[in-house]
């Protein structure tokens, strides 16, 4: 491995190393946001169980919901609104970031690889001969960065899709929940 390393241009160890952090960051973000979209669902499914089981009258106070309520006297669809948007935002953080990983990685890999063949024919340039076993190992280590792009925009664009739908189960639950309060606030007061 120290030979490989030692024999990479140093545009490919550049794109290497930026390759590295967005694959770092990948799944950094993935995990943080994972963790807590998991336990942010599991609260509300509890809480929208025990609401349409009539185990309670009110929202769980671990909900989401309940610290936007517990403000006012009587819920509406503003305040829940509110909540919900709030909600979606925090719980949505850096799917941007994903997405853009997703999107630029195989386009720095395909520059590290371009500037790697760039660099192969530089030097087949200042050479009398160019034999197949001199020209094949500069283009597999220029490919290498291509790889390596590809690789990580997999991870960050599949993060990225679960991750989406994690959200989406967070808000069908908090829609659901936002139903039922709303309806049982209009039958308390007939």
């Amino acid at each position: 491995m120290a030979h490989f390393l030692s024999q990479l241009s140093i545009i490919t160890i550049f794109v290497l190393v930026i390759l590295s952090l967005y694959f770092i960051i990948t799944f950094w973000v993935f995990i943080d946001r994972f963790k807590l979209l998991e336990a942010r669902i599991k609260i509300e499914a509890e809480s929208l169980k025990s609401m349409y089981a009539f185990n309670s009258n009110s929202i769980s106070q671990f909900s989401i919901l309940y610290s936007y309520l517990e403000k006012v006297k009587n819920p509406n669809s503003t305040i829940l609104e509110a909540a919900f948007s709030d909600a979606l935002r925090v719980s949505t953080r850096n799917l941007t970031l994903l997405s853009i990983i997703a999107s630029t990685a195989p386009f720095i890999g395909l520059f590290g690889t371009v500037v790697g063949i760039l660099e192969t024919f530089g030097k087949l340039g200042d050479q009398t001969s160019a034999a197949l076993n001199v020209v094949a190992p500069a283009i597999s280590e220029a490919l290498v960065a291509t790889a390596a792009g590809i690789l990580v925009a997999i991870f960050a664009y599949t993060f990225h899709l679960i991750l989406k739908r994690k959200a989406y189960e967070l808000s069908s639950l908090l829609n659901s929940e936002s139903k039922m309060i709303l309806a049982k606030s209009y039958n308390e007061e007939e």
